[in-house]
């Protein structure tokens, strides 16, 4: 029996049946940093959710958290919730607050950006806040700095709301095939005039920094404010189709591509592996990652301490600046250096740990 396909079969051969979301953790499951972190002011981070960025400038005091307010019946666990606990009613001409996600580029080719083919994009989401009016949401062309921004209206306080917006195909700026950015997926939550003063920017053009985020509300002007999101998916098309629920460890593994964390607790060590001190002060240690990462990621640790034959039940602390020694994204080479002195006979084995502390981790960071 034949088999007729409905639609584009370029996309669909694509993407499929699965995958279709171009967002990771748009269910905001995944969360291997913690839950929550609060007084976040300023810079680009990751304070709570996996793949979902908090950039912030001169736009008050945040604590960006995983919730369990969800849409009822919609089959969501989790939300990201952006809670204001220091205001800013009176915002600076440079002020912003943004959730964003960064976008691979050989991840985006099936749009076919840059030529007379280029396919639309249709973005869904659940929101909730108190604040009503109108938000921004931006879609920024990193590898050729163009930019489309569409506006979305918060009708009903502190009421969940699906929301669907549609961009436009581009069909100028062809993006890098590669693991590098070439999208941005921008939510605004503030914006200064540097951002709010020209007119709103609702076709693809060269990116105008005055027309991105005009009749954006300021979220940061009451410590009253909340704004919560869930169920983010991005897809080729201008129709949205129902939330694309992948199994947890899929979810999971996809974020591990951009970030992987090992965590200790207060109850118990969490033994790392076993390396060899090269020299008298200093360790080299090859860790597996959990998958292959993004790219060669950097490190960081706090708490890691190691055991040697050669120090009996000694242990000694891990400097905590150290450098990645090695240039692949599978297997992560590490030079690690003791805090002080030389402790280490060369050549002995060491067993690395972290200590029984919550704040104790090694994380692998290759986010965009």
């Amino acid at each position: 029996m034949a088999i007729t396909r409905i639609g584009n079969p370029a996309i669909a051969d694509q993407r499929g049946i699965n995958f279709r979301n171009i967002i990771i953790n748009g269910d905001m499951s995944i969360a291997q940093r913690g839950t929550s972190t609060a007084s976040v002011s300023s810079g680009a981070t990751f304070p709570a959710l996996d793949r979902f960025k908090f950039y912030v400038v001169s736009g008050g005091t945040w604590t960006v958290s995983q919730d369990t307010d969800v849409p009822s019946g919609q089959g969501f666990a989790k939300s990201l919730k952006m809670d204001n606990t220091t205001a800013n009613g009176s915002l600076s001409s440079g002020s912003l607050a943004q959730i964003q996600q960064g976008i691979e580029g050989q991840n985006l080719q099936y749009l076919k950006k840059g030529t007379s083919n280029a396919e639309s994009v249709t973005l869904s989401f659940w929101v909730k806040s108190n604040k009503t009016g109108t938000y921004i949401c931006e879609i920024r062309d990193t590898d050729n700095s163009r930019s489309i921004s569409k506006s979305y209206t918060v009708s009903s306080a502190s009421t969940w709301e699906k929301k669907t917006i549609t961009f436009d195909g581009d069909t100028t700026g062809t993006l890098n095939n590669d693991n590098d950015k070439s999208f941005e997926l921008i939510w605004w939550l503030l914006g200064g005039t540097d951002f709010t003063s020209g007119t709103l920017q609702t076709s693809w053009g060269s990116q105008t920094n005055a027309n991105r985020a005009v009749g954006q509300v300021n979220l940061a002007d009451s410590t009253s404010n909340e704004w919560y999101i869930t169920g983010v998916q991005l897809e080729a098309g201008q129709v949205a189709s129902d939330f694309e629920f992948l199994p947890f460890d899929v979810n999971y593994k996809r974020c591990q591509r951009y970030y992987q964390r090992i965590q200790a607790s207060t109850s118990d060590e969490v033994a790392i592996g076993m390396g060899y001190s090269d020299t008298t002060s200093g360790i080299r240690y090859y860790h597996t990652l959990s998958t292959t990462m993004r790219g060669i990621p950097s490190a960081s640790e706090n708490g890691l301490r190691t055991l040697g034959r050669a120090t009996l039940q000694e242990t000694v602390d891990i400097n905590a600046v150290f450098d990645v020694a090695s240039e692949n994204p599978e297997v992560v080479g590490l030079d690690l250096a003791a805090s002080s002195g030389t402790p280490f006979t060369q050549f002995d084995a060491q067993l690395l740990r972290l200590d029984d502390l919550d704040n104790a981790y090694l994380e692998f960071n290759a986010e965009l």
